[in-house]
């Protein structure tokens, strides 16, 4: 576990700016005028790597990347989704025809899993503390990552972006 001024700390030796934190999971909204959020996030990636010893994955999203995920909610219509039990997971890649196949074949019943562009949406109806589908053997079997957030989170996040604007 990092500290988040300590994160905080090294995304401002990196040249981001503004840096701010988000509860204790690795949530740092920055501005940078960096384009290639790839190369930055291997960056990131390879820091973290030399000051804390470990190699997680970085996701990076831009602001218009986080709003465009809240807009294409498929639960957005739907009465009742309570925004505890909605993860959005924000994949480091975008699945290739086969993964998705794989992905779209997989009984989710009683959650329900939509995916769009590099974002996959599980809605948890009788909440994420013991799901039937678990995400993290998707990830391992389908040799694919990214990062979850619960729509509270996501919701957060923006805010705090918009703020930065």
């Amino acid at each position: 576990m990092i500290k988040m001024d300590a994160l905080r700390a090294l995304y401002e030796s990196l040249g981001l700016r503004d840096p701010q934190t988000y509860v204790q999971s690795g949530n740092v909204i920055f501005k940078t005028g960096k384009r290639d959020l790839v190369a930055l996030g291997k960056g990131i990636e390879t820091a973290i790597e030399r000051t804390f010893g470990f190699r997680p994955d970085v996701v990076n999203r831009t602001l218009p990347e986080l709003r465009e995920a809240i807009a294409g909610n498929p639960f957005a219509a739907r009465s009742g989704i309570e925004p505890n039990r909605l993860l959005v997971t924000f994949l480091t890649s975008e699945l290739g025809k086969e993964v998705r196949s794989k992905l779209l074949a997989i009984q989710t019943d009683p959650e329900e899993m939509h995916i769009r562009r590099q974002e996959v949406y599980i809605y948890y109806p009788n909440g994420m503390a013991r799901p039937k589908f678990s995400w993290a053997a998707v990830e391992r079997s389908l040799k694919i990552s990214g990062t979850g957030r619960n729509w509270n989170t996501l919701r957060r996040l923006v805010e705090i972006a918009e703020r930065l604007e």
